[in-house]
């Protein structure tokens, strides 16, 4: 399965935003994921079995517990491929960063100095 194709799914990426924050057990992530999109437990092992499979994510036994982290392997190697397209934002986003400035600028200059008669209103 392409890495794109696992990224589709809605609740494959929620899966990885909560093992992004550490470790949990497949009863923790089952809980979150049947609350947030209503789907059974064995559906929710398929989605961890899917990210496992892929490389998405590691498992470790603990007793009956079964704990799943984050494997950032494939995630570096889609952030690779993006590079090729980061140039049709960050240039935008230059280009905002540089409007902010300047209005930024503009404020400074159109406001009375800290301490000045018209910066303070009380009489």
């Amino acid at each position: 399965m392409h890495a794109f194709d696992v990224l589709g799914d809605p609740v494959r990426r929620r899966i990885l935003e909560l093992l992004a924050d550490g470790e949990l057990s497949s009863g923790e992530v089952t809980a979150v994921i049947r609350s947030e999109f209503g789907i059974s437990q064995p559906a929710v092992s398929q989605h961890l079995k899917v990210l496992r499979d892929n490389g998405f994510a590691t498992v470790r036994a603990e007793g009956t517990r079964r704990l799943y982290v984050v494997d950032p392997t494939p995630l570096r190697e889609i952030d690779a491929w993006l590079d090729h397209f980061r140039g049709f934002w960050e240039q935008r986003l230059d280009a905002l960063a540089t409007e902010l400035a300047r209005g930024r600028r503009k404020r400074r200059a159109a406001s009375p100095p800290a301490g000045s008669p018209e910066r303070n209103e009380h009489p």
